[in-house]
């Protein structure tokens, strides 16, 4: 499939929203910035941006982002384009086999040269007892001087993980093999101490918003005390774009999905639904901007969206 063929596709489906739904590129199968991969992210992001799209674009990458490669980012004119940097400071091999350092030179080659380009350290995963030192919050926090904003998250502890962990003599690095992200609180508090002046965000789209100076697209806004460490202006231009949908607003946006209708439940910051997929939950949920939650699968106040573990 070509780049044409590609853009084509995505600004014909019918889940596509123009100027709405916040886009990725090439962050599962490959890196977007890989030799052979970076002409397709480009020339995409030329296609889309040609089309006067200014949708939110994430792009998440490991590795070498050159001059050259901003300069190109720079001439476009419309998509709100965010490179994510993504750094864990792991040394093990085994573990992280990418040099850290790659990361940190990009961050700092796109602080050079960036400016309608914003840059976010992504700051990932964080693991108890393995890249939580006092060492390498300090340098993360040196790192974050060249960020737009930090996020920083933990560990989807997965059995593939854990298996391919104890497969090259890697001790487990968790009990608990959860649906969501392990983030022990101890971890959280001793790096919100260090990063007290700095802006840094347990949500990626909170992140992206303040690097841009928009509302959070995902609506975290109506999530009890998710946003208590985000900085005050952000929060004021979050508050202001955090208005309910209407029933009927609501319920159209279901039914476009497949969502069931019955059972729908509206709260003062956020929407509960049932049985649904991901997909279907995250088309309402940047379609109103209030968080969608399934009921089968709680949020429990102060742990963020987080698993269990390390917060009990």
């Amino acid at each position: 499939m070509s780049d044409e063929q590609a853009v084509d596709q995505l600004v014909r489906h019918p889940a596509f929203r123009a100027h709405d739904t916040p886009l990725q590129i090439f962050n599962r199968a490959t890196d977007p910035f890989l030799p052979r991969v970076k002409d397709h992210l480009h020339r995409t992001l030329e296609l889309l941006d040609e089309l006067g799209l200014t949708n939110h674009m994430l792009v998440i990458t490991r590795w070498h982002v050159l001059e050259d490669d901003v300069a190109r980012l720079e001439r476009l004119q419309n998509l709100k384009v965010t490179i994510l940097v993504t750094w864990s400071g792991i040394s093990d091999p085994r573990i992280e086999p990418i040099d850290s350092s790659i990361a940190q030179k990009s961050l700092k080659t796109l602080a050079a040269f960036a400016s309608r380009t914003r840059r976010i350290l992504y700051w990932r995963p964080i693991v108890k007892g393995l890249n939580d030192t006092d060492d390498l919050i300090a340098e993360a926090h040196s790192m974050s001087q060249f960020a737009d904003a930090t996020v920083f998250t933990g560990l989807f502890h997965r059995e593939q993980i854990r298996d391919y962990l104890r497969s090259v003599n890697v001790p487990d690095l968790y009990e608990m093999v959860p649906r969501r992200k392990i983030f022990p609180r101890e971890v959280e508090d001793r790096i919100l101490k260090a990063f007290s002046n700095t802006p840094i965000f347990r949500k990626t789209s909170c992140g992206v918003a303040y690097a841009h100076g928009v509302h959070d697209y995902n609506g975290h806004l109506g999530i009890e005390r998710i946003c208590d460490i985000c900085p005050a202006d952000q929060v004021k231009i979050c508050t202001a774009a955090h208005k309910p949908p209407t029933q009927l607003q609501l319920l159209n946006f279901a039914k476009e999905v497949g969502l069931e209708v019955d059972g729908i439940e509206v709260f003062p910051g956020h929407i509960v639904v049932g049985n649904s997929t991901e997909q279907q939950r995250y088309f309402v949920q940047h379609a109103t901007g209030f968080q969608v939650h399934d009921r089968a699968h709680p949020h429990f106040p102060g742990r963020h969206g987080r698993a269990e573990e390390g917060w009990t």
